[in-house]
């Protein structure tokens, strides 16, 4: 745990039971009183600190940047494109693990400040991810100047696509074709900005 003692526990907690609370019941019916009684957290200090639900939702959101995940490294750009395609899947594609990374993005459709906080998230995602292709052309496996950014991103949309708007299942085979799709395209230099 990260130096702070009693106040990184109380955001730990409080993380926790907003995460709960969105895997429960959604961001819609999330509030200041359900994460109070879930954290052992008093409301007056919720308000306080964090001073609304979207305040909540940001700092759970800010909090779980703040970990420690590196992107994969399998020896090959194949094998991290597909390690990262299975990521996604295995992140969104069982129902229970997936509520509360789902009620995040859901909650990003309905507020500017779970939005912005869901950009700052995966912005750190994605240029943690840019070694993936920086070793991918340090081992001629890319073309210099690949855009990294839209390399991993490439990775990931279409099955952010199924998921969240035609709401059709991901699974493993998907993420296998998406990973070949778009290590054809950065083999033909597509992602090399003209």
């Amino acid at each position: 745990m990260r130096p702070g003692g009693r106040t990184a526990r109380t955001r730990a907690a409080v993380r926790d039971a907003v995460l709960t609370g969105l895997s429960e019941h959604g961001y819609p019916a999330l509030t200041v009183e359900y994460v109070a009684e879930h954290s052992g957290v008093h409301k007056t200090t919720l308000y306080r600190r964090w001073g609304s639900v979207e305040g909540l939702l940001a700092d759970a959101l800010d909090l779980a940047g703040e970990d420690a995940w590196t992107p994969p490294d399998t020896g090959s750009l194949c094998g991290d494109l597909r390690a990262l395609g299975h990521e996604v899947v295995d992140a969104f594609g069982d129902g229970a693990a997936a509520a509360a990374p789902t009620a995040f993005v859901g909650a990003a459709f309905q507020s500017s400040r779970a939005a912005e906080a869901l950009h700052d998230f995966y912005a750190e995602r994605f240029r943690r991810c840019e070694a993936v292709v920086t070793r991918a052309v340090a081992r001629g496996e890319a073309p210099r100047g690949t855009d990294a950014a839209a390399v991993v991103r490439a990775v990931s949309a279409p099955l952010f696509l199924r998921l969240f708007v035609t709401r059709e299942p991901i699974d493993g085979a998907l993420a296998d074709q998406t990973a070949r799709a778009v290590l054809a395209g950065v083999e033909a230099g597509a992602y090399v900005p003209v």
